[in-house]
């Protein structure tokens, strides 16, 4: 009788323990998920006509870096896109070519792959088409630029790339927005309105 005592007390115990273990394993999982609720939101803001780019917490500017853009043949996308992938040291990969990471690489040192296929923001082993609409639709920057905001991105993160200057790019890069731009912006606000 002892004995089944001992194991009934045993199975108690064994059942409070894994409703203890049951309730405590999942609280830091959401502790962790608060935290990631709170966490600040980063979006890129590129500037098709400055030929810059911006990093954006929360909405105040935390850096600026002059860029590359697409040329006259092959546009930059302009549009929100999102950060998929960030690829260090990257290999360049274009039909019957492959140039692997190094000083010939077209990417530079690093490669930050946006939501729309092919496109993306990266370094560059052409230092000098910066500032220019010299790419192939991608966003260039220096290598040691690219590093730098490399370190600054993480996967989510918006990319806004905008082909004219509106208020906002006015905003963060100086300068005034675009009339034709503005006027557009204000009839369609007052046809929402309608």
């Amino acid at each position: 009788m002892e004995q089944e005592d001992e194991r009934a007390a045993a199975k108690t115990v064994l059942g409070y323990l894994v409703v203890f273990v049951t309730i405590a394993i999942p609280l830091p999982a959401l502790a962790q998920t608060a935290r990631l609720a709170v966490t600040v939101k980063r979006t890129v803001l590129v500037s098709v006509p400055d030929r810059k780019l911006a990093v954006l917490e929360d909405g105040n500017l935390v850096a600026t870096f002059p860029v590359a853009v697409g040329a006259a043949g092959s546009p930059s996308p302009s549009g929100e896109f999102q950060i998929v992938n960030r690829v260090s040291h990257p290999t360049y990969y274009h039909t019957g070519t492959v140039i692997p990471s190094g000083k010939d690489n077209p990417l530079g040192t690093r490669w930050v792959g946006l939501s729309r296929k092919s496109y993306g923001i990266h370094g560059t082993n052409a230092p000098r088409s910066i500032g220019h609409a010299a790419s192939h639709g991608c966003i260039r920057l220096r290598n040691r630029d690219m590093e730098r905001l490399f370190s600054m991105l993480r996967v989510g993160d918006w990319v806004e790339i905008r082909g004219e200057r509106d208020e906002e790019v006015a905003r963060v890069f100086g300068g005034s927005a675009d009339d034709t731009t503005i006027a557009t912006a204000q009839a369609t606000a007052q046809a929402a309105g309608q």
